[in-house]
């Protein structure tokens, strides 16, 4: 399907078969970077904005502000929106990514002096909101989950709340997944806390309470980690960020993972322990759902506002079915 596919590299459309970067890159040579996963639900663009702030707050991080370097939100947008249209998709997966471009040695020049490399790659995703009967979904059945010994790189190393294509922290502890075949990685700070799995925020309930890894660790601040949260708070669930032990997370009444592609999915076992979803799990994802409808999809006519850019305040790469990095 991919060859089918219409890519957006540098201001130019070109089938996928054709797209290619320089091997002087500096996004291939040294994950010089910043990238967003973006949803969109019936043509629109699901938090557009929270996303776009994440990636200048990143570009900002890697000492190349989007501003200095003459990228604008509208031309983003824009170059978004073109892609989507040349392959005709409304539901879709979107991956922007910004790199620093090509230089002639290691040493990265100033933010002005950059000709930032912008990539736009899509692939069409079943529709969201609320499914009929039978639609399709990201995912399949409940997620096993795994602790690795691959430890989230700390802060005072790689910050992170930066998006960057250095992601071989994360690749490396779902490289160790592959004897269990669990379907993520939990990995835990240098203190032995659970901060976030390889590609996914994780969510687990107990003593009545909504409890995630709390941002003062070293976890992403993702996207539909917010919106989860926006939805709990609003419904009067008690929710607490925090630090948390892997048993914390074995002993919770029901564990979830989310992500801007895969949305919510319940946790089947942590470390080959049962937990499962349940009831606020069930109504989260539903509200969740909800909330994209109407945002979303006019109607009911499982169409949607092809010029909404599904903004508001708020965040993790997928293929379907088998995502990466699309907190």
């Amino acid at each position: 399907m991919s060859d089918d596919l219409r890519y957006h590299v540098d201001g130019d459309l070109v089938p996928a078969s054709e797209a290619s970067v320089s091997v002087r890159d500096r996004g291939f040579q040294y994950g010089d970077a910043a990238f967003e996963t973006v949803r969109t639900y019936g043509g629109t663009l699901w938090r557009w904005d929270a996303h776009v702030d994440r990636l200048f707050d990143t570009l900002e991080t890697l000492g190349m502000p989007a501003d200095e370097m003459g990228l604008s939100r509208l031309d983003l947008q824009a170059r978004v929106r073109d892609t989507l249209r040349a392959n005709g998709l409304r539901d879709a997966y979107v991956r922007l990514s910004v790199t620093r471009g090509e230089t002639a040695g290691f040493a990265p020049p100033d933010a002005a002096d950059t000709d930032p490399t912008i990539v736009i790659l899509v692939k069409p995703l079943p529709r969201g909101g609320r499914k009929s009967a039978g639609e399709e979904s990201t995912w399949d059945g409940p997620a096993t989950i795994q602790t690795v010994k691959t430890r989230r790189m700390p802060d005072r190393a790689i910050p992170s709340d930066a998006k960057t294509h250095n992601y071989l922290n994360n690749v490396l502890a779902r490289v160790e997944t592959r004897v269990t075949g669990a379907d993520e990685a939990v990995l835990l700070d240098d203190e032995g806390y659970v901060a976030e799995c390889s590609t996914a925020n994780l969510f687990f309930v107990a003593d009545d309470a909504i409890r995630t890894p709390s941002l003062e660790g070293p976890v992403l601040p993702g996207v539909t980690r917010a919106e989860l949260l926006d939805i709990a708070r609003e419904e009067g669930f008690p929710v607490e960020e925090g630090r948390y032990e892997p048993d914390d997370v074995r002993g919770a009444d029901e564990a979830f993972i989310a992500s801007s592609i895969r949305e919510i999915r319940p946790v089947g076992t942590y470390d080959g322990v049962d937990i499962g979803g349940g009831p606020v799990t069930t109504l989260l994802s539903k509200l969740y759902d909800d909330r994209v409808e109407r945002e979303c999809y006019t109607g009911g006519d499982r169409g949607g506002d092809e010029s909404g850019d599904g903004g508001g305040t708020d965040s993790d790469d997928s293929e379907h079915g088998n995502a990466a990095a699309d907190e």
